[in-house]
């Protein structure tokens, strides 16, 4: 279990520096055109910041297995949302930002959560055991839903004008969907590698991701970054620790302290996080670091 906290702490960490640095590497970059996928990546790469933003990402999806492997998913998530503290405090000390009365707050409601939540902790819960039914259903909603928002996000005017915050949150929805999917590749693993590489989870952990890349890409050139970063983080916690319920079994508690307690924990984390998405400015004039919108590709020249 102790691990497995581990391993979850130091992905939560790499995770907000990855998103940190990938902003920078995105608005430097020519804009995103979901028309042209192969060449909105190549432009990505182009820019230094983003790939060491990626290579930062990479290791921190490789904690997130290692920590699915040994700790239940609602537990591994609601850590992970508390990471938006490493958000606020790299964001201040090495990105330029200042965080304002709101943003600390939700950084105060953040570690009580994660205080309740390990105070409240007990035994790991029996992951071996999980519902497919709840997995396909809750996947191809989520599926679904982030569709509708990528859409709805360009068509109505209502949703294009916070167009970096929605495609944010369709990003975070799809990241969580990926979540889903290694824990239950873990399952698989038991079988061993190929069962759980062939497996029709392995392609949907691929596909959510995919799109993930390029709607989480896209909301970081053209909206205010650290809102759609907590945008992001939130719902891929909120889908996430939801699948860890209704789709792994995983438990709340033994009793009605623990499970009252635990639950204040996930309210406390998810209502800290939801204090974070508030307006933010530079302390210095930075257009990779604060700028909203693209940096056309000619400018680069």
């Amino acid at each position: 279990m102790f691990l497995g906290l581990a391993l979850t702490l130091g992905c939560a960490l790499l995770t907000n520096a990855g998103f940190l640095v990938r902003h920078r590497g995105a608005v430097a970059a020519p804009p995103v055109d979901g028309r042209h996928p192969l060449r909105s990546a190549r432009g990505l790469f182009a820019s230094k910041w983003w790939t060491i933003g990626c290579v930062g990402a990479v290791a921190a999806w490789l904690l997130h297995v290692g920590a699915l492997s040994l700790v239940p998913l609602s537990v591994v998530q609601s850590v992970i949302s508390g990471g938006l503290v490493f958000l606020a405090v790299l964001a201040e000390r090495f990105f330029g930002f200042r965080l304002g009365r709101r943003q600390w707050i939700g950084l105060g409601v953040t570690a009580a959560g994660l205080a309740v939540l390990s105070v409240t902790g007990g035994p790991a819960a029996d992951t071996g055991g999980s519902s497919l039914a709840a997995l396909i259903a809750l996947e191809a909603g989520v599926f679904a839903a982030s569709s509708l928002l990528v859409a709805g996000s360009i068509k109505l005017a209502g949703l294009h004008r916070n167009e970096g915050l929605v495609l944010g949150a369709a990003a975070g929805c799809l990241y969580g969907v990926s979540d889903i999917s290694l824990k239950f590749l873990t399952h698989a693993a038991g079988g061993g590698l190929t069962s759980a590489l062939i497996s029709p989870w392995a392609l949907s952990a691929l596909a959510a991701s995919v799109i993930a890349f390029y709607s989480s890409a896209r909301s970081l050139q053209i909206g205010p970054p650290l809102a759609v970063i907590a945008f992001t983080s939130v719902a891929a916690n909120l889908i996430a620790i939801g699948g860890g319920v209704l789709v792994f079994h995983d438990s709340i508690g033994t009793g009605a302290p623990q499970i009252a307690g635990r639950t204040l924990a996930f309210c406390l984390v998810i209502a800290g996080a939801a204090l974070m998405p508030a307006p933010t400015r530079a302390r210095a004039i930075s257009a990779e670091s604060v700028s909203a919108r693209p940096i056309p590709a000619r400018a680069l020249a």
